[in-house]
């Protein structure tokens, strides 16, 4: 399990890696803390922390760069949570040293028609403070049938989400199945406690006899947020789950994941490159896997991963051509493509 602590001398990869000056004193204040908790544990928990998890409540991130990690937790992705959690100092200490006010908001989703817990959202975080947010969620495995409700997630975000600060921010969804096309407004109003009338006439849409459409929701939401929905490897590309998504997303944000184990490094991946860092990234990763892994994973993402189109510090054109080091024409920033 990964730990707080800057060092990366057990790292077990071919080559050594050092964070960088960026969100230096956040890590090293969770280092701190860290130390006087003890060793880290994840909560194995038989119920989620219902103060900490209820979808009710409304979200306002000031920093510029927010993210929004969500996971389907029905079936056998019960156990994501977990997988995160292990990961986490690795994901917060690795892209906050790119953008060093980066907040975290964690989510698992199920299904509204049969689990108990379907949506449980946590508050932005950064630092140690993520471990106690992450810890608060519940992989409750449950599930009734194939669609489950990554709509009424979606639904949480454009109406209880508030990022005054952030252009287009990340929002990075783990799941490996169909939406329910509709959320029901029964739903929407007992379990995040909106009027589903009302949100009709804020978003001016109609409300039909069953609810809300679910994929004129996550097209809203992908309009605002840098979305990404990363399938865990089942199905076959193309499938019926994809065609639904490509409807909510676009189809090129559709991420598909050759490696479970890998999974958080695909997410961190589409971000560094995003913000021009993938050359650190790859750094990152060669300092903790084999050669083969990372060369997989960075091929992976240049692939079908965002394409830099503008420079991260100017917001100048980058050409389409662009590849490896580039240094911007306008401001002279270096950036790893």
């Amino acid at each position: 399990m990964y730990a707080w602590t800057s060092d990366t001398s057990d790292w077990y990869g071919s080559s050594s890696y050092a964070f960088g000056e960026g969100g230096k004193e956040a890590r090293e204040e969770a280092a701190r803390r860290a130390a006087v908790a003890g060793p880290r544990a994840y909560a194995h928990r038989q119920a989620p922390n219902p103060a900490m998890i209820d979808p009710h409540k409304r979200l306002t991130s000031s920093s510029k760069n927010p993210l929004i990690v969500a996971v389907d937790v029905t079936g056998s992705m019960a156990s994501w949570p977990f997988e995160i959690f292990d990961r986490l100092p690795l994901l917060y200490q690795t892209l906050s040293q790119y953008r060093d006010d980066l907040e975290i908001c964690f989510a698992a989703i199920g299904d509204a028609g049969v689990d108990r817990w379907p949506l449980q959202v946590t508050g932005f975080a950064k630092g140690y403070d993520l471990e106690q947010q992450l810890n608060a969620l519940f992989g409750e495995g449950g599930g009734g049938d194939a669609p489950e409700s990554y709509g009424l997630f979606a639904s949480w975000v454009e109406h209880h989400v508030e990022t005054p600060e952030a252009s287009r921010p990340f929002l990075i969804v783990f799941g490996d199945a169909p939406m329910h096309e509709t959320i029901p407004s029964e739903q929407i109003e007992r379990l995040m406690g909106d009027n589903p009338t009302g949100l009709g006439q804020r978003i001016k849409a109609a409300v039909g006899a069953g609810g809300l459409d679910a994929l004129s929701t996550w097209r809203r939401v992908a309009e605002r947020w840098d979305t990404w929905f990363l399938r865990r490897p089942t199905g076959r590309p193309g499938d019926e789950v994809d065609r639904q998504w490509a409807k909510a997303v676009g189809e090129q944000r559709i991420f598909h994941i050759d490696d479970e184990q890998r999974a958080v490094d695909y997410a961190m991946g589409l971000v560094a490159r995003t913000w021009g860092h993938m050359g650190d990234f790859e750094a990152n990763m060669r300092a903790r896997q084999d050669e083969s892994k990372v060369k997989s994973v960075a091929t992976r993402i240049r692939s079908d991963g965002p394409r830099v189109l503008a420079c991260p510090s100017c917001g100048a054109r980058i050409p389409a051509e662009a590849f490896g080091r580039y240094t911007c024409t306008f401001c002279s920033s270096t950036l790893e493509l």
